[in-house]
């Protein structure tokens, strides 16, 4: 039986994770991952094989609540490097780094901007594979 690769990816006050290889889990395994995201109110894209969770939250501590939780997987941290970013002009987040932002505001600013910063979102949500 295969294990769930999880790609953790930290941001400012989110988290995301790809799962690698989605397609070869079974059902029980997506619905334990399912129900963990669910149950920290985060989103699940089965679409792009990722899930966000809105909340501060380290590599460690990650899999130290993956083990707690005895979900069996294998854990990989994605950092990303925010130095030099384009910041947002705009809004409440005026001033923050692209990079910084919760992956649920991304995929809001995707459906609902439409201003001079649009390519930098679409490049940020790309990154995050969003």
């Amino acid at each position: 039986m295969n294990k769930p690769y999880l790609i953790f990816t930290q941001n400012k006050n989110s988290f995301n994770v790809y799962i690698k290889n989605l397609e070869k889990l079974n059902v029980n395994q997506i619905k334990e991952l399912e129900s963990f995201v669910s149950i920290r109110n985060g989103m699940f894209d089965f679409n792009k094989y990722t899930f966000n969770i809105q909340k501060k939250l380290s590599f460690n501590h990650f899999v130290l609540l993956l083990e707690h939780l005895n979900i069996d997987a294998e854990c990989e941290e994605n950092i990303i490097l925010t130095k030099n970013q384009p910041r947002i002009s705009f809004g409440q987040y005026k001033g923050m780094q692209y990079a910084e932002l919760a992956g649920s505001y991304l995929l809001w600013l995707k459906t609902n901007y439409r201003g001079k910063d649009r390519e930098v979102i679409d490049k940020e949500l790309k990154k995050r594979n969003l």
